[in-house]
């Protein structure tokens, strides 16, 4: 058996904040616990949020944060987004995120959506090829920004 056979994908409880707070300070080389208290408060005040963690014998090695909206002005379409995801630098490039982000798209599809969306940085390369290899290809919108 390997170890990821007793990883378990379960949704993200308030209790998880300092592992997803230690997770994101061993990606980003900085802690952002305020940052990660105030984002989850408001997730998990959302009913339309369906977040995520993995975690093995009870340690969180990984997450990923989703939502559902629609789209205003009268368009029907039900469209879910990833926010954020979240690997243990020690448990990257062994498959997690991609159990994460396939749990996360059965859960979507699920509830009706059938349009998934996320931001990605056009130079984070890594997270460019992991999207592409989960199917994502480039949308229909674009992405516009005013620095100021």
């Amino acid at each position: 058996m390997t170890p990821f056979e007793s990883i378990k994908i379960r949704p993200l409880s308030k209790g998880d904040v300092d592992a997803i707070v230690q997770i994101d300070e061993k990606v980003l080389g900085e802690s952002r616990k305020e940052y990660w208290e105030r984002k989850l408060r408001l997730t998990n005040d959302k009913s339309s949020q369906i977040s995520l963690v993995a975690e093995l014998e009870g340690k969180v090695l990984g997450f990923i944060l989703g939502d559902v909206s629609g789209w205003e002005f009268g368009v029907p379409d039900t469209i879910g987004w990833i926010d954020t995801i979240g690997v243990d630098p020690a448990y990257q490039k062994k498959g997690l995120a991609t159990a994460l982000a396939n749990e996360l798209i059965k859960r979507l599809k699920v509830i009706g959506v059938r349009t998934i969306y996320t931001l990605v940085s056009w130079n984070d390369w890594n997270l460019l090829q992991f999207f592409h290899a989960m199917g994502f290809t480039r949308g229909d919108m674009i992405n516009l920004e005013l620095k100021i």
